[in-house]
């Protein structure tokens, strides 16, 4: 018996979100008296070994080229095949792209009972139910789950990340995966920018920024703090900004420790997908803006006049001139 925790990666490096679900899913596992155990598809550059520092006592890697495009049957066959072999009983993926569109196959495939947008640990005291966000994250249920195999995908940044000293043993896991289905023909990456969904701050702007030529006002913001830069989605269809930057509940869903909102009024559809930062700080000159009811900070004044002075506030704390 174990605790199965899936690795995802990204041009060879492991992702911070599987990071955290490494912890979390060791954590289940020292809970129920099993091992934690990762698995890894595709080329990785990280050292797999390292991983036991996050709780990890054995990592399956399997390197086959097939795997280093995301392909949600092929990924799904092979985890089922490991967790069938070693004898898992809980499955931890991360609620992102590619645990979204591997783990529901995963549960029809293991008759597997699924929560996602866990929270919390287990409680296992009696049976075994998990804390999740559900209404957008306005509330949350608790689920029991009653299947032989359990399926949990954890909300990206709700668990912390707990660094020991052990050493993982690395495993090579043989499969033998279909013919794929899909191919992927190209691949367009942003590179240079922190991606949001890794992200532990966030600046966004709005339409109180008036045109994209004042933008700079994010951006400089951004680069001093070491962040990603979002916006709302009326600023990403007027193609101010790119749509790979629009947050919200039909855009990107992100969890930063801190989320700069910059003329932004925070319609519920924009709440909906940034409402789990941990501190949401509101710059906007309409004291009725709704964000400021769900900000933990909030400036009530013209952004041409507040953000130049927070921006200068950084630089002097930084030493930056």
């Amino acid at each position: 018996m174990s605790v199965l925790i899936f690795l995802d990666q990204a041009d060879g490096q492991i992702r911070k979100s599987s990071l955290e679900a490494a912890c979390y899913g060791a954590k289940v596992a020292e809970q129920l008296g099993v091992n934690a155990e990762g698995i890894v598809l595709g080329t990785v550059t990280d050292d797999l070994a390292s991983l036991g520092k996050y709780g990890l006592r054995r990592v399956h890697s399997a390197t086959t080229e097939v795997f280093n495009q995301l392909d949600g049957q092929l990924f799904t066959k092979a985890i089922a095949d490991l967790a069938t072999a070693s004898g898992a009983t809980v499955i931890v993926f991360s609620n992102n792209l590619s645990g979204k569109a591997v783990a529901s196959r995963l549960s029809v495939r293991l008759k597997a009972g699924l929560v996602s947008g866990a929270v919390a640990l287990p409680d296992t005291s009696n049976g075994f139910i998990v804390k999740k966000t559900v209404f957008s994250g306005k509330a949350f249920a608790n689920v029991a789950i009653n299947t032989e195999i359990k399926i949990i995908l954890l909300n990206p940044n709700s668990y912390s990340i707990t660094i020991g000293e052990g050493v993982a043993e690395v495993a090579t896991f043989q499969t033998a995966p279909a013919p794929a289905k899909v191919q992927v023909i190209d691949v367009n990456k942003v590179v240079g920018e922190v991606p949001l969904t890794e992200a532990e701050i966030v600046v966004s702007g709005g339409r109180g920024l008036k045109g994209p030529e004042n933008w700079a006002l994010v951006t400089d913001l951004a680069k001093l703090l070491g962040a990603a830069t979002a916006c709302s989605r009326p600023v990403a269809d007027i193609e101010w900004r790119p749509h790979h930057e629009h947050v919200g509940q039909t855009g990107i869903t992100i969890a930063p420790n801190l989320y700069f909102a910059i003329g932004i009024s925070g319609a519920i559809q924009h709440l909906a997908g940034v409402n789990r930062s941990k501190t949401i700080v509101v710059i906007n000159k309409d004291p009725e803006a709704p964000f400021f009811k769900a900000a933990d900070y909030g400036i009530v004044g013209d952004v041409f006049e507040v953000m130049p002075k927070i921006i200068d506030a950084v630089k002097k704390l930084k030493g930056v001139s």
